[in-house]
């Protein structure tokens, strides 16, 4: 399980005081709002840095960073990714999952047949489609529904899936 989770990506400076745009990676945009401090996953390694100001402007969250103080600060910044603790991550509800949480989890129909190994999650707007690898390497895509869905133990790294008529 991952200790930390992506909130973000600096994309760019903004302005001349060091604040950064931040293209967000996650579903609830407004939450940078409670977050105190990010930790930034840089080349060197990581370090935290606590939030002084929030701004959104269209898509992206406009963060101001202690520390960093001018536009070329900023400019180091560039496609730096954001992380947060999972103490700090949102709080879900029972039957939601982070992303990567998921990856990876062996996948089996409901009559315990292995199908294979959950490689990717498709957000499609409606519900997610979970894309399985099978072991003859082709992939069968599964949407996440409750009529297909029928167990999750990230204690166990399983999925129990029922194949609605069509899907292989």
């Amino acid at each position: 399980m991952e200790q930390f989770l992506q909130v973000g990506v600096i994309t760019s400076p903004h302005g001349v005081r060091g604040e950064v745009k931040v293209f967000p990676t996650t579903d609830d945009v407004t939450r940078f709002k409670k977050l105190k401090e990010v930790i930034l996953e840089e080349k060197r390694g990581q370090r935290t840095l606590a939030i002084e100001q929030v701004k959104f402007f269209k898509n992206m969250v406009i963060l101001k960073l202690k520390g960093v103080d001018s536009m070329n600060d900023a400019e180091l910044l560039r496609n730096v990714p954001l992380l947060v603790s999972r103490e700090n991550a949102v709080k879900l509800k029972p039957g939601e999952y982070f992303i990567c949480d998921l990856i990876g989890l062996q996948v089996s129909d409901e009559e315990g047949k292995f199908l294979g190994t959950l490689t990717e999650v498709i957000q499609t707007g409606a519900n997610d489609v979970y894309v399985v690898k099978m072991e003859n390497e082709k992939e069968v895509l599964i949407p996440n529904i409750k009529e297909c869905i029928i167990k999750v133990s990230l204690e166990e790294n399983s999925m129990t899936v029922h194949l609605l008529e069509g899907l292989l």
